[in-house]
């Protein structure tokens, strides 16, 4: 097992970077760069590649409909070639907010649109000749019936031919996907005692059409980690997290964690805490989070309890340890839990 951080993206990335890079020397393993509808995330990762030596850094995530399949993968080989070897490229469908209101792109074929990307990515990286024709296609130009268009392969030679493609999913549809074609799953308000019950089936679909050759599915969760004996408080962190993504990530009907929270038996706590966000009661939303979720997507309590939850996470199928470290010393915190790995 391994073990990451996220980086915020919120507030200054500059600051946010050189904390990461504090860390590497602490043992961590890999940085995940999200980009939502904040800064770009390339642009940091390229930042990071300079401030660091050994640490992979993951793209988590680009989404699908913002750039083409060929920039996603020029992206990739390029992150390759500045940080020699260590990229990791994060993919996902994302959603209608961000990709119809953000993007301007309509949300259609988010499955269709993921295995051509990583079909197209491979390819690329392989500087196969590319003459695409297919879903991710934008209408082209034509002159006297004929298109302009030539089949080109990347112009540079990749550094890898095959750089680790991770893709986030939650559906069931979207899960068994990422279980036969990906390199790894990037799973969002992962709960370890309730992940098979919910995925178990899908991801057993999609690893049962899996190339063997490539290798077992690594999974990346976690959440806040915080060790001591008055430690346990620090998991009210996780509410406001799980309370923007239950309740604001989407409208009503049209939500991928609210429909994970009822799928992890949340029902009606789902509800509650949509209706209270989406009425602006962000506070009282927060609140409506059940103790329990916020409990089991942590690592905060006395030494012995986190060691126990990193098993939960082990024994849930997680490859790579995705932590908020919270105190005075995360890169502390990032040794202690390294050494248990």
């Amino acid at each position: 097992m391994e073990i990451s951080v996220p980086l915020s993206y919120a507030g200054d990335p500059r600051e946010g970077c050189d904390q990461i890079a504090a860390l590497e020397s602490a043992g961590l393993d890999a940085v995940w760069v999200a980009e939502a509808y904040g800064f770009d995330s390339p642009t940091i990762m390229g930042y990071l590649a300079a401030r660091t030596t050994r640490m992979k850094i993951g793209a988590g995530i680009l989404n699908v409909y913002s750039r083409t399949p060929a920039l996603i993968a020029q992206t990739g080989a390029g992150l390759d070639a500045i940080s020699g070897g260590r990229a990791l490229l994060g993919l996902g469908a994302s959603g209608p907010q961000v990709i119809e209101g953000w993007h301007g792109k309509p949300y259609d074929k988010p499955l269709g649109r993921t295995r051509e990307t990583v079909e197209l990515c491979r390819r690329i990286w392989k500087r196969e000749v590319i003459d695409h024709h297919g879903i991710t296609d934008m209408p082209l130009p034509k002159e006297k019936g004929g298109k302009l268009g030539k089949p080109l392969k990347i112009l540079t030679k990749p550094v890898r031919d095959e750089i680790p493609v991770y893709v986030a999913s939650l559906g069931p549809a979207n899960v068994e996907l990422t279980a036969e074609i990906a390199d790894g799953w990037l799973p969002t308000l992962f709960l370890p005692e309730k992940a098979d019950a919910v995925w178990g089936s899908a991801l057993a679909a999609g690893r049962a059409k899996r190339d063997p050759a490539l290798g077992p599915l690594q999974t990346v969760a976690g959440g806040i980690l915080a060790i001591g004996e008055d430690a346990a408080a620090v998991r009210d962190f996780a509410r406001p997290q799980i309370a923007l993504y239950v309740g604001g990530m989407g409208a009503k009907g049209k939500n991928f964690y609210n429909d994970l929270a009822v799928a992890y038996g949340y029902e009606e706590e789902a509800a509650t805490i949509q209706d209270l966000y989406l009425q602006g009661k962000k506070k009282e939303a927060e609140a409506a989070v059940p103790d329990e979720f916020c409990e089991l997507m942590s690592l905060c309590g006395p030494e012995s309890y986190v060691r126990e939850r990193v098993e939960a996470f082990r024994a849930a199928g997680v490859t790579m340890l995705n932590v908020i470290p919270v105190g005075p010393e995360p890169a502390k915190l990032i040794e202690t839990v390294k050494n248990w790995l």
